[in-house]
Formats: structure tokens, C-alpha cells, sequence
């Protein structure tokens, strides 16, 4: 079990961080959201449109379950946390480490909000997200780094310190 799991809001960094962090430890690089996209052909953004959001969420479980990986880096999407039986084949996978930033950083952050692929309800805004999120972060998180303010090198030092 030495996979590092990555979760948090959209635009926190998890796969920016998760990648470097991969190439730091000499471990290997999984992108959930882009394992969605392979294995059903089409881009998230798509998906959750033509197929509606309970759909979406079922093929991203069934994608988490079907994760057999070693000594990988994991970053996921940031809908992962509703999927009970997901998150805890991720727990089983490895130590699962919540990205912490302040909505106002991630507002920020985020640009292309209506491409990104983020399993959103109609009418919910980020701010909704943000509040029906973090709990389940928290709940899930064996390991939180705040990254407030933090460039992704920093962030991958306090994920090694913290790991170590």
C-alpha cells in the first residue's frame, strides 16, 4: 500500500501536485478523471451533460473500483468523496491526502468552470459545492495539507514531510 491518493475541490492543485510529486518519488502518475474519460470515450464535460449526473458518478465509481495500481500517485476527481464504496477502495489503495484551499483561492483558480467537467447540480454554484465538499474531505482525509499561499513544490514538500 505505498499509493498516494489526492483529493479536493476542482482547482486545487491535485493533479498539478500529483504529477511532480510522482516524479519526486520515483512513483507512477494516475488521473481518475482522465481514466473516466478513456474508458468511456468521451470527455467528462460531455458525459455529465449527455448523461446526467447520476450517471456520471456511477461511471466514476465504477471507474475508482477498477483501479489495481502500485507505488502510483493518485489524483482523483473532486466528486470522488460521494462515493462511499469508492473512496474506500481508495483507502485500501493508500494514504489519502485532502488538498486544502479557501473557496475564495479556488473562485480564483477557476476559469473554465462550464468545461472542466465538474459533477455539479443545475443552479448549484461553487459556493454550494464548496460547503457539501468539505465535510466529506475531511471525513475521508488521513493526511491534510493547506496549500494556501503554497506553490506546488512547497505543497510536495509538506506531502513528503508529512508522509515521511
Amino acid at each position: 500500500m505505498n499509493n498516494i491518493v489526492l483529493i479536493g475541490m476542482p482547482a486545487c492543485g491535485k493533479s498539478t501536485i500529483g504529477v511532480v510529486l510522482a516524479k519526486t518519488l520515483g512513483k507512477a502518475f494516475l488521473d481518475t478523471d482522465l481514466l473516466i474519460q478513456k474508458r468511456e470515450g468521451d470527455l467528462l464535460q460531455n458525459l455529465i451533460d449527455t448523461k446526467g449526473m447520476d450517471s456520471f458518478l456511477r461511471m466514476e465509481e465504477e471507474a475508482l473500483l477498477s483501479i489495481e495500481v502500485d507505488n502510483t500517485v493518485i489524483a482523483t476527481g473532486g466528486s470522488v468523496v460521494y462515493s462511499d464504496k469508492g473512496m474506500k477502495k481508495l483507502s485500501q489503495l493508500g494514504t489519502i491526502i485532502y488538498i486544502e484551499l479557501t473557496l475564495d483561492t479556488i473562485e480564483k483558480r477557476m476559469n473554465n468552470i462550464h468545461s472542466r467537467g465538474i459533477a455539479m447540480g443545475k443552479g448549484e454554484t461553487l459556493a454550494d459545492l464548496y460547503k457539501k465538499r468539505i465535510p466529506l474531505y475531511e471525513k475521508y482525509a488521513e493526511l491534510t495539507i493547506n496549500a494556501e499561499g503554497l506553490s506546488v513544490e512547497e505543497a510536495i514538500d509538506e506531502i513528503i514531510s508529512k508522509i515521511a
